[in-house]
């Protein structure tokens, strides 16, 4: 029989899925075992519609065989196989998908969907082989064919010998190029891990002939190998289990087998849905951060099977950023897949899973806060940086899922407390949720800034974190409370009459304060009397959209906008050392200028901000000194 031409466009499909569309090459394997176990659920879909057929299921499987010195990997199943002209139809046009076409003729569904798309998955075998050969004897036919192709030259069919319904497809493998290693695909160990990974829950079995070593008989020391027939799958994939089957050692087993981590998972989710779009899945909530979390490196995503083949290692799609460390599975019936498998065609039935994996996750986690708080704490520890990223980013959008998953240090309570917990204690007067930021809870227990606040009893949340005030600074109002600074302009308390009636006359001083901005230049926007400090002579407070905290933080980053927050001097008029600026007013314009320069820099200090001049610093202490 003669050669038979691939259509024009058909041979560019061929060309670009030898040469491009799949980013890796071990996927043909998944491509013919899929195709394998689609052929043999044919054969169950007939004997579900036709009394007269019965499936065994020990019957039907699916056989890897390798033949190393004429670098042959032949893969058979027991299906449904193909006629004549459905190996021309199916193997000669390459869009065509016989099992679609399948499918449609036999609307049924009990779990054994069609998977594949013959003719584009078949084709990736040209990847790895430079001949592929297919024998298929089609169920209910006594004639058996041969379809046989070395790629964009065409292809022939003709009559073969074959005793068995079923198809057999023999690749002739590549030789070695100084890029790839075609050897491999001839490897027991190589193509038994390429199984494991993309195929290991195929409902049916695959076989292979292992070697294995046993002992000699009557030795204690000489080993000998021997061949032995083995499936290679596990076929029953845990996540399609019910849940009274498992144990929590079984989903622990899953996490160590799966490698999603050295650690053990705080909270695992078995989700079973069917409705709008079903789907299996289990998700883990790590206790502890991967080391490279936060580098480039780090692929976040869920594995994405559909009917147990694996289509995407990391399906980033079905995870948000923020949910980033989230680990697991799912496994949709309902997924259809287009040339590579690897895009996915209808993202819809995608977009409704991840809205429902998304509300899963929150609800665990809040069921975790809610009923095991030393847990959450654990995990908030590793991951709590990463909600907050997750308030502040998209412009704020996913506040109202995340506000009520983050905790702050309290210094009244002394630990981490959730936003809720701060609000549910406010006493009646109180108008703000009051915050201070700092590099650590130490340094902001000693901020002068926070005196006032503390003074009236009343509780101030720590931000540690880079993060923290962006993040706030998204959500605003939390239960019709608003955030406010202990650095604020306006902390919106109110001074009791002989607490303002000790305070010297702002007005009198007026002056003075205008004499010390004209000192510090441009390094403050104002210096003003003190309404907050009780025992500190000095501190900065911020009148503008940047704080200090944030300017600091903003500006250690690589792409630096010298961004500067509109520092205000704040003096305690109360102090001992006003009288000391005031009588250096009065007398002594040198030492205003000393004593102005130095309160600065300390406010400075406190703040955790540098020094412009360290030097000129320590000389103006020493002047006073002496």
């Amino acid at each position: 029989m003669g050669r038979k031409q691939f259509k024009a466009e058909s041979k560019r499909l061929l060309d670009l899925m030898v040469n491009s569309i799949y980013t890796h090459r071990e996927i043909f394997l998944r491509e013919l075992i899929s195709n394998a176990s689609d052929a043999i659920d044919k054969i169950y879909y007939k004997t579900l519609t036709d009394d007269s057929l019965t499936f065994d299921k020990d019957d039907y499987f699916i056989k890897i065989n390798i033949d190393k010195e004429n670098r042959l990997l032949k893969i058979s199943d027991t299906g449904i196989g193909m006629t004549k002209e459905e190996l021309d139809d199916n193997l000669g046009v390459i869009a065509k998908s016989g099992s679609l076409a399948f499918k449609k003729e036999n609307e049924l569904k009990d779990g054994h969907d069609i998977i594949g798309q013959f003719g584009v998955g078949f084709y990736s075998a040209f990847m790895v082989a430079d001949e592929v050969t297919v024998m298929s004897k089609a169920f209910g036919s006594d004639e058996a064919y041969k379809w046989e192709s070395n790629g964009i030259e065409g292809y022939t069919i003709e009559p073969c010998q074959k005793e068995t319904i079923g198809t057999d497809i023999i690749l002739k493998i590549k030789e070695n190029t100084e890029d790839e290693k075609f050897d491999d695909y001839l490897e027991e160990y190589r193509l038994q891990s390429i199984i494991k990974k993309y195929s290991d829950f195929i409902r049916y079995p695959i076989k292979m002939d292992v070697t294995e070593r046993k002992l000699k008989e009557g030795s204690e020391e000489e080993y000998e190998e021997y061949i032995e027939e083995k499936t290679v799958n596990s076929m029953v994939p845990i996540w399609k289990k019910n849940k009274n089957e498992l144990m929590k050692e079984d989903y622990d087993k899953f996490y160590e087998e799966k490698h999603y981590g050295f650690d053990k998972p705080i909270r695992h989710i078995h989700i079973k849905v069917d409705g709008a779009v079903s789907y299996n899945s289990i998700l883990f909530i790590p206790e502890k951060m991967p080391y490279d979390f936060y580098t480039k490196e780090y692929e976040k995503g869920l594995e994405l099977y559909a009917n147990g083949v694996l289509i995407m290692n990391k399906c980033s799609e079905l995870l948000p950023d923020y949910f980033g460390f989230v680990k697991g599975i799912v496994d949709s019936e309902d997924l259809s897949l287009n040339i590579s498998r690897e895009m996915l065609q209808h993202d819809r039935q995608l977009k409704l899973i991840a809205k429902n994996i998304k509300n899963k996750i929150k609800n665990e986690l809040s069921n975790l806060l809610k009923n095991e708080r030393d847990q959450y704490e654990a995990f908030y520890e590793s991951f709590g940086r990463q909600l907050k990223y997750g308030i502040y980013s998209d412009f704020g959008s996913n506040k109202d899922a995340l506000q009520d998953l983050v905790m702050f240090y309290s210094s009244k309570e002394k630990k981490m407390v959730t936003l809720d917990e701060y609000v549910s204690r406010m006493p009646e007067e109180q108008k703000y949720i009051y915050y201070a930021s700092g590099e650590s809870n130490e340094r902001i227990e000693k901020l002068p800034q926070t005196e006032l606040v503390s003074d009236k009893g009343y509780e101030i949340l720590y931000f540690t974190d880079d993060v923290d005030e962006f993040a706030i600074r998204m959500i605003m109002v939390y239960k019709d409370k608003e955030f406010r600074s202990v650095s604020s302009s306006d902390l919106g308390i109110e001074m009791e009459e002989n607490e303002s009636e000790s305070n010297l006359n702002e007005e009198e001083n007026k002056e003075l304060f205008e004499h010390m901005k004209n000192i510090l230049s441009d390094k403050v926007k104002d210096v003003r009397a003190s309404k907050r400090l009780k025992k500190h002579p000095v501190c900065l407070s911020n009148d503008g959209e940047f704080s200090i905290e944030m300017e600091k933080i903003l500006n250690s980053m690589p792409n630096n906008q010298n961004i500067k927050a509109d520092k205000v001097l704040e003096i305690n008029m109360n102090h001992a050392v006003f009288k000391s600026l005031k009588e250096a007013f009065q007398k002594d314009k040198d030492k205003i200028n000393l004593y102005t320069n130095l309160l600065y820099n300390q406010a400075l200090l406190i703040e955790g901000l540098p020094i412009n001049d360290p030097v000129e610093f320590t000389n103006n202490i020493c002047e006073i000194m002496i």
